[in-house]
Order: structure tokens, then C-alpha cells, then sequence
């Protein structure tokens, strides 16, 4: 009998068979657990690998691209003749302000910072002249902010009249051929404008900024082409875009001079008693002398007020009217569609 024949086993025989049995199950679980370790290590490798091919490939073109411009960068001629000093060295940070000085203070001592600033205009259109007070802190404010021993101007260029093409108007003796335009409740940091300067000289003849808007032709009424005006949450939908407004863009001085002289003085008193749309009149005015879109650049962007002319009522349907009158006038649609998009890919891993 089998049952006889395993009980006359010896002792010591039939200890060793318990303890195997005992043993083989938490052999099998170290087993089991040394094999998943083994996967995990195998697969964290695996992403330190890619991780390390994938820095070592941004690095190696990153040089390729450093070495290609010093081996192949040659000064090319301008579209605008060059001002006698450093026109493409620097640029002109144009403030648009008005009876907010704690914003335009914070907007001077953030701008003096940046290291492409070679003078700061700020459009007073007030009935009353800045005060003593204010401008010794805002000189004050720029002497000790100027970096590289760079002698940042201050100037406050004074209007007698209440009106938005103020901001456009012509400023003499400027030294740089940029104009960086901006609010005084706007705020990009030094990094993003610099960049955006570096995209303009790249292109001095079109309009660079950080805020992009949209023309739409209105399909519901096909006897005539009317549009209506875009705003952002359109753009960042199609990504397109026809217009980067003034409230943070560069562009050329000569733009200040044929918007203060060439201008349609209709699309100006325009301006003026409706009090908007100064801007699409600039993006139209740039798009009409060159034929093609402007830039958008990527830029973080801090607003630090919100009664602007952006939040009253009825906004974009004001807009909307702008864009239609001023095709009106000029005959024809200037704005070009695009959909470029600038990135700082240094700081930008997805681009």
C-alpha cells in the first residue's frame, strides 16, 4: 500500500519533503518579486536613457544652430534706412497712461529694467501737467534700475488735447528705430519683451506683439462683405490671427510719422470721438504699407487693472463697427490672416 510504504519512510526523509513543500511557494514569491524589480529598474533606465538623448539632442542643436549663425550671419540691408546711432541696438518704450500714476509708476520701475531700453516716452494727455513729485520718482526710479551703466531717458511727452491718437503721435529725435508700445497696466517680463525685439529685427517693416485679434467675414450676409471683429478666445481657438494690438507691441518709429501725417483724418477724428479703435487704425495703417500679417509672440502677460476701454459694454460690437467703417474708407480689407506664432524655445520644452 502506498500509504503504508510513506509511512515507513524515515524521518529525517519525510522533514526535508515538508520542508520543501514549506519553502517552494516563498521561493516562487521571491521569484516573482525579483523579476518585477528587475522590469521596473529595466524600465527606469529606459526613461533616464531618453531623458539623457533627449537634453544631449537639444544641447547638440542648440550649438549647431549657435555655430551655423556665426559661420553664416552677415548684416543684410534694411527695408528703413538706419538712424545715425544705434537704431537696431535698442528700443523706445512708448507708455500710454492716463490718471493712474501708481500703475505707471510700477510700469517705469519695471521697464527700466530691461536691457534693451534706451528711453522711456510716457503720453501725458491730462489737462494738467505731471507733477514735480511724480517725475523725480520716476527719474529716480530709472537712474538706479539702469543696468550695464545704460542712461535710460525719462521723458513725458505732453499733449494739450484729450485724444487717442496721442499715443501714435510723432516723437523727434528718437535714437532707436523701435517702438516697444504699451499700457500702463501691462506688464511682460524683460525676458518675453527682449525676445519680441530679437522677432522685430528679424522683420522691422510688420507690427510684433503679444496680444493677437482676428477679422471674421460675416456669412450671413452674402451681398456684401462685411466682418466682425474677433477677440481672443477666437483666436486661441483657430489660431489665426490678423492684428497684435498696440497695448504691447513693437513696431517702427516711421509708423508714428505716417499715422501723424498720412493718416485718414476721418479714421483719426474717428479715433477721437468714439474714443477706441486707435489701435486697429495703426494695425490697418501697417497693413496697408506692407501687405502682409504681423508677428505674434508668446508672452506671459500681468494686467494689473481692468477699467479699460476693453470693459465696457458692448465692446467687441463697438470693434465690429470700427473694422467696417475703416474698410469703408480705405476701400478695400488691408489686414492679412496668418498663423505664425513666435517662441522663445530656450525656455519652452513644447513648441
Amino acid at each position: 500500500m502506498r500509504s503504508g510504504n510513506h509511512s515507513l519512510l524515515p524521518s529525517s526523509r519525510r522533514a526535508t519533503q515538508k520542508l520543501r513543500l514549506l519553502v517552494s511557494p516563498t521561493a516562487a514569491s521571491c521569484s516573482i518579486k525579483a523579476s518585477t524589480a528587475a522590469k521596473m529598474k529595466a524600465l527606469i533606465s529606459i526613461c533616464i536613457g531618453i531623458t539623457i538623448f533627449l537634453i544631449a539632442a537639444r544641447a547638440a542643436s542648440a550649438l549647431a544652430a549657435l555655430a551655423f549663425h556665426r559661420l553664416h550671419h552677415r548684416p543684410t540691408a534694411s527695408f528703413f534706412p538706419a538712424s545715425p546711432s544705434i537704431p537696431r541696438k535698442a528700443y523706445t518704450v512708448l507708455i500710454n497712461t492716463w490718471k493712474r500714476n501708481d500703475l505707471l509708476q510700477k510700469s517705469v520701475i519695471h521697464y527700466s529694467k530691461c536691457a534693451g531700453v534706451n528711453s522711456i516716452h510716457i503720453v501725458w494727455s491730462e489737462p494738467n501737467r505731471p507733477s514735480d513729485l511724480l517725475y523725480e520718482v520716476l527719474r529716480e526710479a530709472v537712474h538706479s534700475n539702469s543696468i550695464r551703466g545704460n542712461n535710460i531717458e525719462l521723458i513725458f511727452d505732453l499733449n494739450q488735447e484729450d485724444s487717442l491718437n496721442n499715443r501714435f503721435k510723432e516723437v523727434k529725435d528718437l535714437k532707436s528705430d523701435a517702438i516697444f508700445s504699451i499700457d500702463d497696466d501691462v506688464i511682460f517680463p524683460c525676458k518675453s519683451v527682449d525676445f519680441a525685439f530679437s522677432v522685430w529685427k528679424s522683420a522691422p517693416e510688420t507690427m510684433v506683439g503679444f496680444v493677437p485679434r482676428m477679422h471674421w467675414l460675416d456669412n450671413s450676409n452674402s451681398s456684401l462683405d462685411r466682418y466682425f471683429y474677433g477677440g481672443w478666445w477666437s483666436v486661441w481657438w483657430t489660431g489665426t490671427y490678423s492684428m497684435v494690438l498696440s497695448k504691447a507691441a513693437f513696431f517702427h518709429k516711421k509708423y508714428l510719422h505716417l499715422y501723424s501725417t498720412n493718416m485718414f483724418q476721418s479714421i483719426r477724428n474717428y479715433a477721437t470721438k468714439n474714443r477706441n479703435c486707435e489701435d486697429i487704425a495703426m494695425a490697418f495703417l501697417i497693413a496697408n504699407e506692407t501687405g502682409a500679417p504681423p508677428i505674434w509672440v508668446k508672452g506671459r502677460i500681468f494686467e494689473m487693472g481692468s477699467s479699460g476701454i476693453s470693459s465696457l459694454g458692448n465692446h467687441e460690437e463697438r470693434r465690429t463697427q470700427c473694422l467696417n467703417d475703416f474698410t469703408a474708407i480705405y476701400g478695400r480689407m488691408p489686414l492679412v490672416a496668418s498663423n505664425v506664432k513666435a517662441i522663445d524655445s530656450r525656455s519652452s520644452w513644447l513648441w
